[in-house]
């Protein structure tokens, strides 16, 4: 049976696979050479583990958990899949043994088990195409949590970027744009550098969701009316805020330092702070109960199985987790 830590006893970061058919489960199989190997609790198939590390012509043991905690290698907590795992084609059949393997983590770090969750790479696409309405990790998460505002940062050194709005569709960008949701996202932003990240106060700056910030109104009035008020109230009750700012020039240097810019968009933002660093940009999710992080990247289908794999993401996403548990 399962041992239950509490908060102050569990130093175990739980880790999950993600999509079986991608890179995950390699990545899963680099931790066990890793200086965090006696930490990680991994949620997976151990035959989907076990077929990977004979393709790639690895020999990798893990733990049982619940019997092995003082183990020096990573432990390994079964999730099965519906059918066999084939690299580079994912399997709508295994999409529930997926979102199950997530909720048992997810489970597990807001009752104190696990003091941290790092999600690998999931093809969402497959997950629908399973009659399971599903747009991300984040999202997701939310759910599972009770969280009404999650919001996505990604960060890499200093540079943070956060968004207002994730996966929808362009089209829906701008209705989805409010007063009161930069507001609330602001606030969460706020909070969770001061208390996770412990930035005392926080600069942030925000982006404009028109060319050139609306141009005073002549492409687009959202930026005035919409996202201005939203800045003035944040300043008013003493967060430190600029904008908007054309979204072209906010990331460059003579714009000045912040602590994290704003975008009110995923392709507004990710752009930059991917190119500024891929490999080394981990995602964190604010406004949790938990602390939840993940790679940059996805699943990268292509390269499953043929093990040259990037584990830089996934290895600097965990540094980021195991950093903040300790805030």
């Amino acid at each position: 049976m399962t041992k239950l830590l509490s908060k102050p006893e569990s130093d175990l970061l739980v880790v999950t696979a993600g999509e079986p058919a991608g890179t995950g489960p390699e990545l899963c199989l680099a931790l066990a050479e890793s200086k965090w190997a006696e930490r990680i609790v991994i949620i997976a198939d151990p035959e989907l583990l076990n077929e990977r590390a004979a393709l790639l012509n690895k020999e990798v043991a893990f733990g049982e958990y619940g019997t092995a905690l003082t183990s020096r290698k990573p432990l390994l907590l079964p999730q099965p899949l519906a059918e066999p795992a084939i690299c580079g084609k994912p399997n709508p059949a295994n999409a529930q043994s997926i979102l199950d393997g997530l909720k048992r983590a997810t489970d597990g770090c807001v009752s104190g088990e696990f003091r941290a969750l790092i999600t690998g790479p999931i093809q969402k696409n497959v997950i629908n195409e399973a009659g399971i309405s599903f747009t991300g990790h984040t999202e997701y998460l939310a759910k599972l949590t009770g969280t009404e505002l999650p919001v996505m940062l990604l960060a890499v050194g200093d540079l943070r970027v956060a968004l207002v709005t994730t996966h929808l569709p362009i089209s829906e960008v701008p209705s989805a744009i409010t007063t009161q949701r930069i507001i609330a996202t602001l606030k969460i932003i706020h909070s969770d550098l001061v208390s996770k990240f412990q930035i005392e106060k926080p600069k942030i700056i925000v982006c404009g969701l028109n060319p050139h910030a609306g141009e005073g109104g002549y492409l687009g009035r959202e930026d005035q009316e919409i996202i201005k008020p939203a800045i003035d109230h944040c300043n008013a009750i003493g967060l430190k805020v600029r904008g908007p700012l054309p979204a072209d020039t906010a990331f460059a240097p003579a714009t000045g330092s912040s602590d994290v810019i704003l975008s009110m968009y995923h392709d507004q933002g990710l752009p930059v702070i991917k190119y500024a660093g891929f490999g080394q940009v981990v995602n964190i999710t604010l406004g949790l109960p938990i602390i939840r992080t993940s790679v940059d990247h996805g699943t990268a289908l292509d390269i499953a199985g043929k093990g040259i794999a990037d584990a830089g993401s996934f290895f600097a996403a965990i540094a980021l987790a195991d950093k903040l548990t300790r805030s």
